[in-house]
């Protein structure tokens, strides 16, 4: 087809960085979806990270998911402010977050890099024992932070995924999650067909998976847009994927008996693929040590389709003692 990968990525990066300058200014004002809380960008050893905190108490750590942002927060974060500092992030390569090298074997989007830059950025606000709510991508984010950094999560809540999906392939699973094996094709296919269709595909992810269009505001789903417009976040974004089905796989593999030791929530949607297609306690089970968990009668978005329902079993959660 004539492709040329290089000039394809050298194109992409230069497009990136006029995007990453042109938001800059607007990314240290205060975010209009959070009201007191600031922005701040925190430079990690492999990327700089945009960060939005607010509140006060002990430290919670918010991750979002593909395709989104952490203004995926926007329903839970005020209240759990009420409560605890929150500290919510982009990961690296989406929304205000710069967008690194690939790296050999995908392992500049590897989930191992982006605990890396979680624990970086807590540190850099102070934080050297906090508590994770990831969802998605942050969910397997979480994960890797739970048991690669044990030290430093002190409880976790793991929203909508089970470990080791790749493993656990059936044709339904494929055919509603066929994104996992599209965005992983070598570049730029998936990145070019996403290009020219950035709205359509984004609000189709919102669709496919059972949620009602009442979850996402128009305010939310513009801040989506606007950053998963950006060329350097399509790319980066693909190679989340492709590092979840090659360097991810290689290190979840290499935990051996390493668990998850810290108390963890495990929460999904019911009407969900992880809710209808796995038993997700029993996989999670052979995962974590102090595990309990329960499905949400909603989608894959539960902090956006049900946030009054989700906060009613992450906050007593996060708030227990023992």
């Amino acid at each position: 087809m004539g492709y040329d990968r290089r000039r394809f990525l050298q194109t992409t990066l230069a497009a990136s960085v006029m995007t990453a300058i042109s938001r800059r200014s607007a990314a240290a004002q205060a975010p209009p979806l959070f009201p007191g809380f600031r922005a701040q960008r925190i430079q990690t050893s492999g990327a700089t990270i945009h960060t939005v905190i607010g509140g006060s108490g002990p430290p919670l750590l918010l991750i979002h998911g593909y395709p989104q942002t952490h203004v995926e927060w926007h329903r839970i974060a005020g209240p759990l402010a009420e409560h605890f500092t929150v500290v919510m992030t982009d990961l690296r390569g989406y929304g205000d977050s710069s967008k690194p090298p690939d790296g050999e074997n995908h392992a500049g989007y590897s989930k191992r890099a982006m605990a890396l830059d979680q624990v970086e950025v807590m540190r850099a606000l102070g934080h050297e024992r906090f508590a994770v709510v990831g969802h998605d991508r942050g969910g397997r984010v979480t994960w890797r932070l739970a048991v690669e950094h044990p030290e430093r999560v002190s409880r976790a809540v793991i929203i909508d995924i089970v470990p080791m999906p790749y493993d656990q392939v059936t044709q339904q699973f494929a055919t509603e999650y066929y994104h996992w094996f599209f965005l992983i094709q070598p570049a730029p296919l998936p990145e070019t067909l996403l290009a020219n269709s950035a709205e359509y595909y984004l609000r189709s992810r919102f669709q496919r998976f059972n949620a009602p269009n009442s979850a996402f505001t128009p305010e939310a789903v513009a801040e989506y847009l606007r950053c998963f417009r950006d060329p350097g976040t399509i790319h980066a974004t693909c190679e989340d994927y492709r590092a979840g089905a090659t360097i991810d796989i290689e290190h979840a593999r290499a935990d051996g008996d390493r668990k998850v030791t810290c108390p963890l929530l495990v929460l999904w949607g019911e009407r969900g693929t992880v809710g209808r297609l796995y038993d997700v306690m029993s996989i999670w089970r052979t995962f974590a040590t102090d595990v309990r968990g329960k499905g949400l009668p909603a989608g894959h978005f539960l902090p956006e389709e049900m946030p009054d329902e989700t906060l009613a079993e992450v906050l007593p959660f996060l708030q227990a003692r023992v």
